[in-house]
């Protein structure tokens, strides 16, 4: 199968995207962070053990995420530049680890959306027996 140089190109877009809503995920896990931490300062935090360890796991899934995310755009960008010097079978096989690293970090990104709906979920839960 012979490949052009604007194949890899095509995952630009999706990749950047894809990095922006990491970001958006890494920013509203240190607001939470930041928030516990707070409370914590004021003498408000109560037993928040488990979130704290949730936040935790979150924070290193979205840091894996990203570098899985730009580890593909970088292998794009480095497929693109072998595909242009002529290094046809190099620059396939790099494609090809590119397409590995994004598969990898989109799993991270499910397991990550995984875990926050547990913990979501658990605050429902909290509520609604504070309610009963």
């Amino acid at each position: 199968m012979e490949i052009e140089i604007s194949t890899p190109a095509l995952l630009f877009p999706a990749v950047s995207l894809l990095l922006l809503a990491y970001t958006n995920r890494f920013l509203t896990t240190g607001q939470l962070i930041r928030a516990l931490s707070s409370q914590a300062r004021k003498g408000e935090i109560g037993e928040f053990r488990g979130q704290i360890e949730n936040l935790k796991k979150r924070l290193e899934l979205t840091k894996w995420m990203q570098f899985f995310g730009a580890l593909s755009l970088l292998m794009c960008t480095i497929s693109m530049f072998c595909l242009f010097l002529g290094f046809y079978i190099f620059g396939k096989q790099i494609f090809g680890l590119s397409l590995i690293s994004m598969c990898l970090s989109l799993g991270i990104s499910i397991w990550e959306v995984y875990i926050s709906s547990n913990a979501l979920n658990l605050e429902l839960k909290d509520l609604m027996e504070k309610c009963s």
